[in-house]
């Protein structure tokens, strides 16, 4: 029998991962129990027990104390004595400790593989979240951590990031994820070895799951193409980890030290002509050419969206007739002011305030500083650029309600030649898409990093 209960902890320990020392002190822990509900006894100092780790041989003792509380001496207990409900009270108590060291040792474990990616299968769907079989644990997908669109059944290969993992009281929560940008970046270490050498460094990374990626990557070693290594011959690399996220679209972009440069790259494949850059307002102003602006904003904003986050900016986008335009309402708002100089002007402008909506953003204490101006006069030009600005977005307001007019107008007239539109296409061009957008939801082309 004791060989036999030595073969079975060892088993234990083993399938479940748990150390074979805290099985023995939880059979010695029970044991100690089972004394005390025969003896009836609340003293925990006053019974003991030994487990030969050799033989099996299980010994338990009552301690002999005196009158000080010292162990005087012991009195052997045999097993048999403790009868049948003192032993289902040790069963009881070994399985619970069991089951606290296995908790123990999962946590331990998955603790130790969080933001790893690991392989499992799916086993079963509990409302919108996936349950996946993960070595010997059960995990857990919830909605907001799966790439949308995916659909997985019970019995499928499935690999995820280990996002967390929590004492959930009697068990362990294992959160896992698809849809976290971190899971691109373990994709890449694994396709990548120069990333997962850091040869290559991946800088930033901003991510629409099951949509759109962008990745900002350097090189350590001059002699390495960051981006061509991250693509691989033929596209090889990057088409594995596109294939494991779904099809998600990946853009590598090269990091730059130069927030100008890297705001260039970011807003790719859109070409841009020039980056104004307010750091009080931490903002990018982009100019891009009007055959550029759909590219630029992306389908629904998408592309600029994702710029944003990459960089940390806030980021406008503006065609060099709006930019020059916003410079010109700036120029002559300011200009009236007594004391206003070109040279003030051109300050405002290196700042990168170039409009009116700036200027009233930026406030007056501001403007004292950097212009070495007085109060008053600053009070002046913040005043007229709110003025000013109100008058603007006036104009902006009944230019867009124009333009939705005229597509309205021309859609109407469309239809009328093909017969009530019915021959129409059911899904229009992305980039249609996003010119529209850009014309009649001015928002697309102001993104907040916040917001994004």
């Amino acid at each position: 029998m004791n060989s036999e209960t030595l073969r079975i902890l060892d088993s234990i320990a083993r399938d479940r991962n748990i150390d074979r020392e805290h099985l023995f002190r939880d059979l010695e822990m029970a044991m100690i129990s089972a004394a005390r509900k025969h003896f009836d006894s609340l003293d925990n100092e006053e019974f003991g027990c030994e487990m030969d780790r050799l033989t099996g041989r299980i010994t338990i003792w009552r301690n002999e104390m005196d009158e000080e509380g010292n162990v005087v001496g012991r009195e052997d207990i045999p097993i048999e004595r403790l009868g049948r409900i003192p032993a289902q009270t040790a069963k009881q108590v070994m399985i619970q400790k069991f089951r606290e060291d296995e908790r123990n040792s999962l946590m331990e474990e998955f603790a130790k593989r969080q933001g790893e990616i690991v392989a499992g299968t799916v086993t079963r769907q509990e409302g919108p979240a996936l349950i996946v079989q993960v070595d010997r644990a059960e995990a857990f997908m919830p909605k907001s951590e799966q790439i949308p669109g995916e659909m997985f059944k019970p019995g499928d290969r499935i690999r995820c990031l280990v996002l967390d993992v929590r004492d959930a009281g009697s068990q362990v929560k294992i959160i896992l994820s698809r849809g976290n940008p971190d899971f691109i970046r373990r994709l890449f270490e694994a396709e990548v070895p120069e990333v997962a050498e850091r040869v290559i460094e991946i800088k930033a990374l901003a991510r629409e799951p099951g949509q759109r990626c962008k990745v900002a990557v350097a090189s350590v070693d001059s002699k390495v193409d960051a981006k061509g290594a991250c693509i691989g011959v033929r596209g090889s690399r990057i088409r594995n980890i596109v294939d494991e996220v779904n099809g998600e679209k990946i853009d590598i972009v090269l990091w730059n030290e130069s927030s100008q440069v890297l705001i260039s790259n970011a807003v790719r494949p859109a070409a841009v002509e020039e980056v104004s850059l307010c750091f009080e307002l931490g903002r990018a102003t982009i100019i891009v050419r009007e055959d550029q602006l759909s590219l630029a904003i992306g389908k629904r904003g998408q592309n600029v969206r994702l710029a944003a986050r990459l960089t940390g900016w806030d980021i406008d986008i503006l065609t060099p007739t709006e930019f020059a335009k916003g410079l010109e309402i700036l120029q002559d708002t300011m200009r009236p002011i007594e004391g206003v100089t070109d040279e003030m002007l051109d300050k405002l402008g290196a700042l990168g305030i170039i409009s009116v909506f700036d200027v009233e953003e930026i406030g007056v204490q501001l403007l004292v500083e950097e212009l070495g101006i007085t109060e008053e006069m600053a009070d002046i030009m913040c005043a007229s650029a709110s003025n000013r600005a109100r008058e603007v977005e006036v104009e902006r307001e009944r230019e867009q309600a124009e333009a939705a007019a005229r597509a309205a107008e021309d859609a109407a007239s469309t239809d009328a030649i093909l017969g009530g539109g019915e021959e129409r296409a059911a899904e229009p061009d992305a980039e249609a898409e996003s010119a529209a957008d850009s014309i009649l939801g001015g928002s697309l082309r102001s993104v907040r990093v916040n917001d994004a």
